[in-house]
């Protein structure tokens, strides 16, 4: 992958508007303006910024709960986003939704899934839909290493791989699923081997290094494109906050949290960028400015956005009577 000013430049302001965004969430959510729950992905914007980078627009996404980022650049507008968390009707999700389920069917973004592990079976669905049809697309379906231990991980993974579906699989690996460390809960914690296992073409790769995750992600979608079957990256990665706003963090070292930020994907990136003669051409404190600016209209819309009405609580609500 030939890294030039401008693919830099792009990948450095989705990554900065995913951590900035998250961010001033992290301030709406301490004044009670966004409640329930809410799982960030400060750390880990390498991982979705690589890996969206090599789809088209036709191409679709299935995510866990921790996907703010993943629709951001996905492209869902920081509005539509940040007014789903605020609950209002002008949300990507009408306000129904929250953080757990943002939603976009005109970007092809399905979730958004509170259940762990269970977008997997879902994305075999979108693909092999596409396969029946044969519209030459692919399905990414992003998860963490918590959803390794469901018994859909290994159907779904099996499935793909006897029907040959048009799959990447993309294991967010931060190394814990909630407070349980992935060494007590897998006996082999190399994820990419039991992808293997299946007969899935599978790497590791490093997940705080965006450029990394973009080239391996690029090369898994060509080859899904090329009819190869289904394909299984596992980014090793790391949350730098808690697993959720109600955690209280008390099953990992705050020692092992800093040396992990010294890995931050977007210090390393800008070291790259040095290193490779392109930091003098990115316009740093410029992004900056548009990324506050996005942000900051992103909140006043969310603010000035409309409560759905009582009379329509039942609206989209469908039941069968038992007969």
């Amino acid at each position: 992958m030939k890294l030039d000013s401008a693919l830099a430049k792009k990948f450095y302001h989705q990554m900065l508007l995913i951590r900035r965004f998250e961010e001033k969430c992290i301030e709406a959510y301490s004044s009670q303006k966004i409640c329930g729950f809410l799982h960030l992905y400060i750390g880990e914007e390498a991982v979705g910024v690589g890996v969206l980078s090599a789809l088209s627009n036709e191409d679709a996404v299935v995510a866990t709960y921790r996907e703010h980022g993943q629709a951001l650049v996905k492209g869902i507008s920081a509005k539509s986003v940040m007014a789903e968390l605020y609950g209002k009707s002008e949300g990507c999700s009408r306000g129904r939704g929250g953080s757990m389920h943002l939603y976009s069917a005109d970007k092809r973004f399905y979730g958004g899934n509170a259940i762990v592990g269970g977008g997997l079976p879902f994305a075999i669905g979108l693909a092999l839909a596409d396969k029946m049809i044969k519209r030459n697309r692919v399905t990414v379906c992003i998860f963490g290493d918590g959803a390794v231990a469901e018994g859909e991980f290994h159907e779904s993974l099996n499935l793909a791989a006897l029907w040959k579906l048009p799959v990447l699989f993309v294991c967010e690996n931060n190394l814990y699923g909630m407070g349980t460390a992935l060494k007590y809960a897998e006996s082999e914690t190399n994820i990419s081997k039991k992808a293997a296992a299946y007969k899935i073409s599978s790497r590791q790769l490093d997940g705080m290094d965006v450029i990394a995750v973009a080239q391996a992600a690029q090369e898994a979608i060509k080859s899904i494109k090329e009819r190869n079957g289904p394909q299984f990256l596992e980014a090793l990665t790391y949350r730098f906050r808690a697993h959720s706003m109600f955690d209280a963090e008390l099953y990992r070292d705050k020692s092992e949290v800093e040396e992990w930020k010294k890995k931050d994907p977007l210090i390393t990136f800008k070291n790259r960028l040095k290193e490779m003669d392109l930091y003098s051409s990115i316009p740093i404190e410029e992004i900056e400015r548009e990324v506050a600016k996005t942000i900051e209209d992103a909140v006043a819309f969310a603010e000035k956005g409309t409560l759905e009405p009582i009379e329509d609580l039942e609206k989209f609500v469908y039941s069968v009577e038992a007969t």
